[in-house]
């Protein structure tokens, strides 16, 4: 009897237990979401892009002449003023050398300048001869006629030939300086190339002064060396003073820029962020070549630093800075996640919380910026939303707020 009265027990207990874990089993468990809230908070649309600073006025200091660049002195950073600090020196290009063909016809050449000289200076020892007897025969004449032995027409005519051989003898010393400088010429073109490392010939040398107040950029060429006319040797700015940035946006995006927006200056090294402005948007478009290898239309975009210059120390030319051109913010916008915003039947739409349950909601939604949505209707401030809503929700499913780990 007490087997059977256990058995009466024991089984409604078991069967008990085991309605109680079907019931456990299949019972419908909450769907664990993540959840967010859609309130007022300030919002801005901006286009990202990487950029660069630069000097908006760069001068790049070139030879003026060709000659032989001395070494530059000068380091990048260091201050020149203006019309007064000699950033470089030129000085006369040696002689080149001179193959034995060339060596041989300017040696004739110097030989026919010598011996033309030698005629000269003979010719000039003729006139020479020539002038002194016209002087005494001038004088000779001039004595006669106060005798009257000679008539006055024979003094006239020996007067005439003293200036006669007093111009010779001036003609032919100018031969003689004409022939000594054509020997000049033709040893000087025979000089070989400079083996003592002498300054210049003569030591004149061409000073090249910063034209203005700054700062050495770069030094394209600071060893010694032979230049031509037009070369660059160095670039100065003034980065402290004079420093702006260039980015380069699609043109799609660069249409709805305009002069004046706000810019948001980050990633420049360091910890504050700093701001800027548009100067202007270029008007003309060039093609680049993307990383990914795609063509693109880019413009350039001018932007200058707004705020002291020493929030932005130890920026130069040429540094790395990623920008944020704000186009359009709001400062009490309704906002909700952007990743708790789907697509339906070609509507938006969003799942929000309501009593432990998902319930769907179509909205209106205004501007996005990846992060953040603005919401025109459909959502009110304060409404809990469900973000990465996935296949498995459905409306008036029960949800649960994922707990974080």
């Amino acid at each position: 009897m007490a087997a059977k009265k256990s058995r009466r027990v024991l089984i409604p207990v078991a069967v008990a237990i085991v309605a109680a874990f079907l019931l456990f089993t299949l019972w419908p468990r909450p769907l664990l979401v993540d959840t967010s809230q859609a309130r007022r908070e300030p919002m801005i649309v901006t286009i990202d892009e990487e950029a660069r600073t630069r000097v908006r006025d760069e001068y790049i200091l070139s030879a003026p002449i060709s000659g032989r660049l001395l070494r530059v002195d000068v380091d990048p950073g260091d201050t020149v003023a203006a019309q007064d600090t000699i950033v470089a020196r030129i000085a006369p290009g040696d002689p080149s050398f001179l193959d034995d063909r060339t060596r041989a016809e300017l040696e004739a050449a110097m030989r026919a300048a010598q011996a033309g000289l030698r005629l000269a200076e003979a010719e000039l020892a003729r006139a020479k001869a020539e002038e002194t007897f016209a002087k005494t025969e001038a004088a000779r004449a001039t004595a006669l006629a106060q005798s009257q032995t000679v008539s006055e027409a024979a003094v006239d005519r020996a007067e005439l030939n003293l200036r006669t051989a007093s111009a010779n003898r001036a003609t032919a010393e100018a031969a003689v300086r004409m022939r000594s400088a054509e020997l000049d010429t033709a040893q000087a073109r025979l000089l070989p190339p400079r083996e003592d490392g002498d300054t210049a010939v003569g030591g004149s040398v061409l000073p090249i002064r910063s034209p203005v107040a700054g700062k050495v950029l770069r030094v394209m060429q600071e060893s010694e060396t032979v230049v031509a006319a037009g070369a660059p040797i160095i670039s100065i700015g003034d980065p402290e003073n004079d420093l702006e940035i260039l980015t380069e946006l699609l043109s799609t995006d660069a249409v709805q820029v305009r002069p004046g927006a706000r810019v948001i200056i980050e990633d420049w090294g360091g910890e504050d962020a700093l701001q800027g402005r548009v100067q202007r948007v270029e008007p003309y478009g060039f093609t680049k070549i993307s990383a990914l290898g795609v063509e693109e239309q880019r413009v350039n975009v001018i932007i200058n630093f707004d705020g002291p210059r020493e929030a932005r120390a130890g920026l130069g030319h040429g540094f790395r800075v990623n920008v944020r051109v704000v186009v359009w913010e709001d400062g009490n916008a309704l906002t909700a996640p952007s990743s708790a915003l789907f697509r339906d039947d070609g509507e938006w739409a969003a799942f929000t919380v309501e009593k432990g349950r998902a319930r769907k909601r179509t909205i209106t939604v205004g501007r996005n910026n990846g992060v953040q949505a603005q919401i025109l209707d459909g959502l009110a401030d304060g409404a809990t939303v469900i973000e990465y809503p996935g296949d498995r929700l459905k409306d008036g499913a029960l949800v649960g707020e994922r707990k974080p780990s």
